[in-house]
């Protein structure tokens, strides 16, 4: 939902003279160079891992998971927040997790433990049944073939944001891919994976339907206001 968000407001970013949206006019900034170099290393991490490279492959993982801290810290600090900032950053978030998520959970011999099978695809299932859920309830509602032009401008998305449960998931699925890399690099650290794959599957699934009631109450408050 927040990529939705940021990219309805990038595409209504356009200025209409004076100084327009400030954050808006902001299209190229150093953070959102560091949200590309993320996206950059999805594909080297990948190869990495198929080669059995794991050291380097969780040492591209290190450096990407600090260029996104970094760039929401050089975002807020020199006011270099931007719309495409907003669209780029979750998307580079969510392809390197699940790349990293499905490329651990492969039958690879370099691979002496992996991300299991039912772990991955609850990760994946929930991102997918969300958004497939959004669309055809919105799709229900409205059915015309604007509606994602609709959905995009409407304001229970512009106001939708990342809550706590979210965030906690996105931290653990980290952590997870992280725990799997070193529990292959030192085996003495696979007595940790059991209790953080648990741990990444009850808040996927928490998150995800707070997510969903989130989104049932907000497509029924838009539903009862007048139209216009």
């Amino acid at each position: 939902m927040s990529n939705i968000s940021g990219l309805r407001r990038y595409l209504a970013a356009a200025p209409e003279g004076g100084d327009g949206n400030r954050m808006g006019n902001k299209r190229w900034t150093q953070a959102t160079g560091l949200t590309l170099l993320r996206a950059a290393l999805v594909p080297v991490f990948l190869a990495l891992v198929l080669w059995g490279s794991l050291l380097p492959a969780l040492l591209v993982f290190l450096v990407a998971g600090a260029t996104d801290l970094l760039d929401g810290l050089i975002a807020r600090r020199f006011d270099q927040r931007s719309n495409l900032g907003q669209v780029l950053d979750p998307m580079a978030d969510k392809l390197l997790l699940m790349t990293s998520f499905v490329t651990l959970t492969l039958p690879l011999a370099s691979l002496a433990v992996r991300i299991p099978l039912w772990l991955t695809l609850t990760a994946l299932g929930r991102d997918l049944f969300l958004l497939t859920a959004g669309l055809l309830a919105l799709t229900r509602r409205r059915g015309e073939a604007g509606i994602v032009a609709e959905f995009l401008a409407s304001e229970e998305v512009k106001n939708f944001s990342p809550s706590v449960w979210g965030k906690l998931t996105t931290a653990l699925q980290l952590l997870t891919v992280l725990a799997v890399l070193v529990g292959n690099i030192r085996p003495d650290a696979q007595v940790f994976l059991p209790p953080i794959f648990l741990a990444t599957l009850a808040l996927t699934l928490i998150s995800g339907l707070h997510y969903l009631a989130r989104g049932i109450q907000s497509l029924a408050s838009a539903e009862s206001l007048p139209e216009e």
